[in-house]
């Protein structure tokens, strides 16, 4: 699970377990290291990445009381403020975030593979074992039945969970964009924190999990570059990648 403040203890500065913070500052900012930082060097690093003038109750936690970067939210579930935040798992017990998203997307992968495995399985079965007892043929069309009715869950949360990848987005951003102050004025169909399709896969796929990388909110001229609609030139210049 990605933290804010990986292993810290409320009320205290952004550290990791071993006293410093590996963070990756996208965009024109360059990458700090930060070595038992500060409450006043994290403040200073995350009011950067908002635009002048945001009020600093929108990216304050009042729980952890620590600014927020953009993305992270406070979970009450596990009481931390996670980077990031996607949603919180029940079934996992824990916080789907930026460290462990790509984990959690290919647990869905494995567990859909596994699904339609064993609903092949069922079907060979069936189709050797037709006619010897009927009430084993009834209990294994239940079975199937509701094998295919957890297929279709775990398809649709797969698909659901690949578009958010491709368009650098948390679920989080989705359902609640307009709740999330520097996400309201942003027309939907814009995505202010994709980098393109093949980006977006590279960062999720593969940036090391050790580096916590830290995305500064889009100025208004990327937003309007974003915002413009794709033409003929675009797709040849693989705009979108």
């Amino acid at each position: 699970m990605s933290e804010v403040v990986n292993g810290l203890k409320q009320r205290q500065p952004a550290s990791s377990q071993n006293g410093s913070l590996n963070v990756v500052i996208e965009g024109s900012q360059s990458g700090r290291n930060f070595q038992g930082s500060n409450p006043s060097s994290w403040t200073k690093l995350v009011m950067d990445m908002y635009p002048p003038g945001t009020s600093i109750r929108s990216c304050t936690c009042s729980y952890c009381n620590v600014e927020q970067p953009p993305r992270a939210k406070h979970c009450h579930d596990c009481d931390k403020c996670v980077l990031q935040f996607d949603h919180h798992c029940l079934w996992l017990g824990s916080c789907v975030g930026q460290d462990n998203h790509c984990k959690f997307w290919w647990y869905i992968c494995e567990e859909t593979a596994l699904c339609l495995w064993t609903g092949i399985l069922y079907i060979m079965y069936l189709k050797a074992n037709i006619s010897r007892a009927w009430w084993k043929d009834a209990i294994m069309i239940l079975l199937l039945i509701a094998l295919s009715i957890v297929i279709i869950f775990l398809l649709l949360l797969l698909l659901f969970h690949s578009y958010l990848v491709l368009t650098n987005q948390t679920t989080y951003e989705l359902v609640r964009r307009r709740r999330i102050p520097y996400l309201r004025r942003i027309p939907e169909r814009v995505y202010p924190f994709s980098k393109g399709i093949c980006r977006n896969l590279y960062n999720f796929c593969c940036v090391r999990s050790s580096i916590y990388s830290l995305e500064p909110l889009p100025s208004s001229q990327e937003l309007e570059e974003k915002a413009r609609p794709y033409t003929c030139l675009d797709i040849l210049a693989c705009r979108c990648c």
